[in-house]
């Protein structure tokens, strides 16, 4: 316990899924957290008590994020940490049957809102002396899948967006990486019961035979958010149960 005491974090998408579990363990570390979501997450930030808070934010408007980020201060102190993992999944449609309004809209909530979010944490990140950036990216942003252009190509950005910012930031201490999940039990993925039945062939080319849990990679981003991943900046951090190393 305390790995990240006296961390000031922010987590986008913290209404549920990975966000949640991500927010969660960051309080039980000792941050404090400044949950954002679209969708209402009051109730799990009280949950989490004191050391939490709750904003309702759109991740593709530069003014919420200008507002999250002003309020995160005010409320705990200059921002530490920056998990960026708010995000869509693909609509599982082949690229001629896809409407430009529709990639556009999973550019915009999985690839832009990093852009905006580096671009404006920077500043309190400096008052905070140091950071960690962590963007969720996906296996999905380290392979091709068919009828996900949109989810990939957001991905892939991600992972590039990530060594970019690493290299700018590295002179203010400031430390940027990429989490690429694969196949985890959350809602985006496994809403119910069902759905984990028909996902069964797939997981069949998963080496570790399983779905992920939420809390493996909660793990992955509390350790980035420490000082014991210090020296470790712009790279990929995959936890997929072996999936990304297979062929085929």
């Amino acid at each position: 316990m305390g790995r990240v005491r006296g961390k000031v974090a922010i987590v986008t998408g913290a209404a549920g899924g990975l966000g949640s579990a991500f927010a969660r363990r960051l309080v039980e570390e000792g941050a404090q957290v400044m949950l954002t979501d679209i969708q209402d997450a009051t109730q799990l930030a009280l949950e989490l008590g004191p050391q939490a808070s709750f904003l309702t934010h759109d991740v593709t408007s530069e003014t919420d994020w200008q507002h999250v980020i002003e309020v995160a201060e005010e409320s705990f102190g200059p921002v530490s940490v920056l998990v960026n993992n708010a995000g869509v999944g693909t609509d599982n449609r082949f690229i001629e049957a896809m409407a430009e309004s529709d990639y556009r809209r999973i550019v915009d909530i999985n690839q832009v809102s990093v852009f905006l979010g580096m671009k404006n944490i920077l500043p309190t990140m400096r008052r905070a002396g140091a950071g960690a950036i962590i963007n969720i990216s996906s296996v999905g942003g380290l392979r091709g899948a068919p009828a996900s252009l949109a989810y990939v190509a957001s991905k892939f950005a991600v992972c590039g967006m990530t060594k970019v910012a690493a290299l700018e930031y590295a002179a203010h201490n400031i430390r940027v990486n990429s989490v690429h999940p694969g196949f985890t039990r959350t809602p985006m993925v496994a809403p119910s019961a069902s759905v984990e039945e028909k996902l069964k062939p797939v997981l069949g080319r998963v080496p570790a035979g399983r779905l992920g849990d939420a809390e493996e990679i909660a793990s992955m981003v509390v350790l980035l958010a420490s000082d014991e991943a210090r020296f470790a900046t712009g790279a990929e951090f995959v936890i997929d149960g072996g999936l990304s190393c297979k062929l085929v």
